[in-house]
Formats: C-alpha cells, sequence, structure tokens
C-alpha cells in the first residue's frame, strides 16, 4: 500500500517531487554554455585552445565526412632507373682499352671505379687517370674514380678477389646510392646500350643477382679445392704465377662449395653483406679462397648460396655471351666478327674475349651502340645537337630520361626465359 500510495503521489504531483534537482540542473547548464563559448576562442595562431576541440574537428573531418578518406588514384608511370656501379679492370697494356670500354659503358647516371693493375707503367696508368680526371662530361657529374694505387693482380689467385672486394668498398663508401655492382675487364664489351640494361633492369627487383653458380664442382674438386696454393701478389711487388704447396687438403664441411663464372651482376645488399660480413661467413670464406686456385668462380659463388638470406636470390647466368670450348678450357676463344650475329642471337648485355682493339669492336659500336669513334654511347640524356658531326653526348639534360633501343628487346628476352618458372625457381643453390 506505501509502494503504491508514493506512486500515486509522484503522478499526482510531480514539479513538487522533483523541485530539488531545479538548481543543480541550472547551475549544469550555466556551466555547459560556458564552456560551448570557449570551444569558439582561437590562439593568435588560430588555432583552438582547448584540445578538446581540435581532437573533435580532427575526429569529425576524418571519420563524419566520406570525402575526407577518399584520395585520388595515383597516374601510372615508369618505374625510375636504377643505378649501375661498375668496375673495369686491366693489366699492363690495356689502358687504351679501358678508356673505350668505359666510354661504350658510360652512364651519368651510373658510378664507376677503373683500375690498371701495378704490373702496368707509371706513364701508362698516367695516361689513364688524365683521361678521367679531364673528360668534360666525367668532371660534369663525378661519377668515374680510379684507384691511383695499384694492386697486383693475379687472375688464378685471391687478388683479383681482393680487387673487386676493394672498388666495391669504394663504391659504398664514395658512390653514393646505387643497386647493382657489375665487374668487367678490359677483354669485356657491352653489346646493348645502357639506356637498354636501364630501362629493362628497371622492372627488376632490386634484390636479385645474376650469377653463374652449380655446387657440381666434378673435377675441380681434385684440381682446385684440394690443393693449397700461395699467390705471391699478396706479398711480393711484382707479378709471379701461383705456386702449389705439397700438403692437400679435405673439401669443408662448414659450408658448401660453389663455383661458376667471374663475371656477375651483384646486388647492393649482397655487396654490403660482403664487405660488413654481420655472420662473418664472407669472411671465413675469403680466407678459405686465399689458398684456392682460380677463386675468383667460387669465392662469390660460395658466400651466396651459403648464406640463407640470399640463396633464393640468385638468377643462374652471367649475361654474357662467351664462346667456351667443349669441355672448357681455362681461358674462351677471343671473339671476331665471324661470332657478331652469334653474340646478337645470345640477347646477352655483355660478351667476352676480345683482342684489344679487334675490328669487330668497331662493328659492334656502328651496329648495336651507335657510338663514333672516342665517344659516349648515346642515350635519352644527351640532349647536344648533331649539326656538322657534333658530338650529341657534349651536352648533358635529364640523366634519367631512357632511350631504349632494339637492344631493350632482346635483353627483355633473354631476362624473361632466365625468370621462367622453368629456369628460375626457389632454393637454386643446389
Amino acid at each position: 500500500m506505501k509502494k503504491l500510495k508514493t506512486y500515486y503521489l509522484h503522478l499526482r504531483h510531480p514539479t513538487t517531487i522533483e523541485r530539488k534537482w531545479i538548481f543543480p540542473l541550472a547551475i549544469g547548464s550555466i556551466v555547459s554554455l560556458f564552456l560551448l563559448f570557449l570551444t569558439t576562442l582561437t590562439s593568435p595562431d588560430g588555432t583552438p585552445l582547448l584540445p578538446l576541440y581540435r581532437y573533435y574537428s580532427s575526429y569529425s573531418a576524418a571519420n563524419v565526412f566520406v570525402e575526407s578518406k577518399l584520395k585520388p588514384l595515383p597516374v601510372y608511370t615508369v618505374p625510375p632507373p636504377p643505378r649501375f656501379a661498375y668496375l673495369v679492370s686491366g693489366s699492363a697494356g690495356d689502358g687504351n682499352m679501358l678508356k673505350r670500354t668505359l666510354q661504350a659503358l658510360y652512364h651519368p647516371n651510373n658510378q664507376y671505379v677503373v683500375h690498371l693493375d701495378a704490373e702496368s707503367s707509371p706513364e701508362e696508368r698516367l695516361d689513364l687517370h688524365n683521361f678521367v680526371t679531364n673528360h668534360p662530361i666525367f668532371i660534369q657529374f663525378k661519377n668515374v674514380r680510379m684507384i691511383t694505387k695499384a694492386n697486383l693482380v693475379t687472375y688464378r689467385g685471391p687478388t683479383m678477389v681482393a680487387n673487386t672486394l676493394h672498388a666495391a668498398a669504394i663504391l659504398l663508401k664514395q658512390a653514393g646510392e646505387w643497386d647493382w655492382f657489375i665487374n668487367l675487364s678490359a677483354s669485356d664489351y657491352p653489346l646493348v646500350t645502357q639506356d637498354d640494361l636501364l630501362h629493362t633492369f628497371s622492372y627488376l627487383p632490386r634484390d636479385l643477382n645474376f650469377i653463374d653458380h652449380t655446387s657440381k664442382i666434378g673435377w675441380k674438386e681434385f684440381q682446385r679445392a684440394k690443393p693449397i696454393i700461395v699467390d705471391p701478389g699478396l706479398y711480393a711487388t711484382k707479378k709471379a704465377d701461383v705456386f702449389w704447396i705439397t700438403q692437400r687438403r679435405s673439401v669443408p664441411t662448414a659450408f658448401k662449395l660453389f663455383t661458376g663464372s667471374a663475371w656477375m651482376v651483384l646486388s647492393r645488399s649482397f655487396i654490403d653483406f660482403c664487405i660488413w660480413g654481420w655472420d662473418n661467413l664472407p669472411r671465413t670464406v675469403l680466407m678459405y679462397y686465399a689458398n684456392f686456385i682460380s677463386s675468383p668462380e667460387g669465392y662469390f659463388h660460395t658466400v651466396i648460396c651459403n648464406a640463407q638470406e640470399f640463396q633464393n636470390t640468385t638468377v643462374n647466368s652471367d649475361l654474357h655471351y662467351i664462346s667456351w670450348d667443349n669441355p672448357p678450357k681455362q681461358h674462351p676463344h677471343y671473339l671476331t666478327v665471324e661470332d657478331m650475329q652469334k653474340m646478337v642471337d645470345s640477347n646477352a648485355p655483355f660478351a667476352r674475349k676480345f683482342h684489344r682493339e679487334d675490328p669487330v669492336l668497331d662493328k659492334i659500336d656502328s651496329e648495336l651502340l651507335f657510338r663514333g669513334k672516342d665517344r659516349l654511347v648515346p642515350g635519352g640524356w644527351c640532349i647536344g645537337s648533331r649539326k656538322n658531326g657534333t658530338d650529341p653526348c657534349s651536352v648533358a639534360g635529364n640523366i634519367t630520361a631512357l632511350k631504349p633501343t632494339s637492344g631493350a628487346k632482346r635483353l627483355e628476352k633473354l631476362i624473361g626465359s632466365l625468370l621462367s618458372n622453368d629456369n628460375f625457381r626457389p632454393r637454386q643453390c643446389i
């Protein structure tokens, strides 16, 4: 009965019952109006005084209005071209050939290290140095450097590996950003323009490593892995052939041996790994190969295929056309004009070996590189006049502008084949 009475009184006299809440309600309303007034105030720089308002404003703009979430779709653009870092090396008598090869390879967007080993005369090295430091385009872009303190390099010994690592370290320290490292000799020559190469590699993952390799070392186990050799180039001032020690050693068990071509295109990340060696594998393998015959044909291959983070990045090719005997001997055939069509049909961007100033080089210049005598290979960056035989590459424009030729189509065909499901697969290092 008491509950019903109370309920009845509430319905009958509601104002008398809720009168006690009128004063608190009035005070709350006044405070709310005051706070609302404060939110309309701004600081001298135009920003709201209350953080609450700033938060609410950002929340409203981001979540209330759907239009704020809509962003225009990016316009499709061609990927930016990569940058190559080259080592071009030679020995006594190769000075002029190094000049020619450098001109055939040059592009302002790339980086270059040139090395003429200590067997060459001081006069020959000075002549090459003057060429590098006085060329107007090289001066403008400051992307060609010469190793002036020449190293002794023995092809069959570890000094060639040491020289390659030396050049790579210089490029890492001095050459800024680049994507791939390419080692070539004075006996190598390009079969495509740099615009062709840059255009094709623009569409490739930057972690790929083009390195011819195999773990099936066959006869090399007995003739190269087990003998112990010493390279006099490591301690002598005059070049001499390697010599053998009577004691032999067993095949290593801490890592698996791989072999292949000494010429390669290696990613920046892998070169970093070889120089820094953060898990010590590159140093351990380097010390082992210090007594290995023809170590340039095994060092990088063994490192990359025993490093888990890199072994699935290998493309099994050195990107060269090379004419070998069957079975292969120590050195390949020298290429001549008779080999021209085979070189073109290979779709390879490089070829070797060439005799110095062989007529086939002139044919490559005129038919594949469109290069005049003692000139750079023309590309999209060359904007000079061609009137009266003027060199268009004497004036540089946009260095990222590319004008690929038919060589790009040949190279694309080769790369497409190398990266096909039949040829490129996980765990190639087997």
